[in-house]
């Protein structure tokens, strides 16, 4: 069996990460029966943004790097699509995997479905229903050219039934890692299936946590100790794009951090935009180079306070037990608000500090096995 995996932004660096491991478990145990293809799209060009992550995650060099760089949404996706066409083409996988809600994603997914290759969408079933958002077109594209639906949460699993989804796993429940049955797929093999799988960036999440403390010196390098300061990033063009909006933004963030200091690892998008604004942070807020995957954890760790637009940051927060406010108007990742540990900054009235300790509504950090397991039955049904 071969998997073609599209990634081209950091999360889905991030995430490609466990996956490329259960692959390797799997063939270890199984007999080297997978061979795994990985694509990067280019979209995120800056070593800071890309190459860091390949480094400090050990993830192999990707067999093709289509090079697209950062062009307007039309022309990137066109680009996507025709170069990832040229390698499917070559590589005549038996299944191509796409994670989250990018350019990367909606173009690897188009490319695949065009020349009738099965697509396997990673995030399936998130829903903002905000359809000015990029990324929510992208996902919801997505799922509706997708043959296997791989959710993180049961919220997942329900937006997708709403929207005419039938062949449902374990009743949209976590599917059973251990008793693995797929009965529903015989009934059904011509159907796209919905899988409950948990979430991967729970998996990176407790693999990471595991040597960010030795390998991390970023409080050092900034000078700053354990709940002493608050986080901020900032990167979705829903907000970097809209002069107003960031302006406001940036007014909320000056005005519940006074007194405080605010590390913001700057996106070269919001660099861009941020050098025309009219309104700027104030000085206790430091805006610095982005940074690698176990330095931003180690700074999410021991915050007091993380301030984000990030979809993945939110989760991570809600994980690692530090409140959250999201600066937008909604999220796709209500089941951080329902907890407590997460906010919309609309609605943001003072630190809080939740009581709600579980974190178990994404799963128990064993996705990326599911996912593997999922891919393996739904071919071996399907041929």
């Amino acid at each position: 069996m071969k998997i073609a995996q599209i990634v081209g932004a950091r999360p889905q660096f991030i995430k490609y990460y466990p996956i490329s491991k259960a692959v390797e478990k799997f063939n270890v145990n199984s007999g080297d029966v997978i061979k795994n293809v990985l694509i990067h799209t280019g979209q995120h060009y800056d070593y800071t943004l890309s190459e860091i992550f390949f480094n400090e995650l050990g993830i192999k060099e990707p067999d093709y790097h289509l090079g697209v760089g950062s062009i307007s949404h039309g022309e990137q996706t066109g680009l996507i699509i025709q170069r990832a066409e040229q390698a499917f083409f070559k590589e005549k996988p038996d299944v191509v995997l796409v994670y989250g809600d990018t350019n990367s994603t909606l173009g690897g997914a188009l490319a695949a479905v065009k020349l009738n290759i099965p697509v396997a969408h990673i995030e399936a079933g998130l829903r903002s229903y905000n359809r000015l958002m990029p990324e929510e077109i992208n996902r919801v594209l997505t799922d509706h050219m997708s043959f296997i639906l791989l959710c993180p949460t049961e919220t997942a699993v329900n937006n997708l039934q709403k929207e005419g989804f039938r062949c449902i796993m374990n009743n949209g429940k976590l599917i059973n890692n251990n008793n693995f049955h797929f009965s529903a797929l015989t009934d059904h093999p011509l159907h796209p299936f919905v899988a409950n799988v948990g979430d991967v960036m729970y998996d990176v999440l407790l693999k990471a946590m595991e040597i960010v403390q030795r390998r991390s010196k970023i409080l050092e390098e900034y000078q700053i100790t354990n709940k002493e300061y608050y986080l901020l990033t900032l990167h979705r063009a829903e907000n970097t794009d809209v002069p107003e909006r960031l302006e406001k933004i940036i007014n909320f963030v000056n005005d519940v951090s006074v007194g405080k200091t605010v590390i913001c690892p700057m996106h070269p998008r919001t660099m861009k935009v941020y050098g025309h604004t009219k309104k700027k942070f104030m000085p206790n807020i430091k805006t610095v180079e982005p940074v690698g995957y176990f330095d931003i954890l180690m700074l999410m760790k021991n915050t007091a306070l993380i301030m984000t637009d990030s979809g993945g940051m939110q989760k991570e927060a809600y994980w690692l037990q530090v409140p959250c406010v999201t600066l937008r108007e909604e999220t796709e990742w209500v089941e951080t608000v329902q907890s407590g540990w997460n906010v919309l900054y609309r609605n943001y009235n003072g630190l809080h500090k939740p009581s709600d300790k579980n974190t178990t509504y994404y799963g128990d950090g064993k996705a990326a096995e599911r996912i593997v397991r999922t891919l393996i039955t739904n071919i071996q049904v399907n041929k």
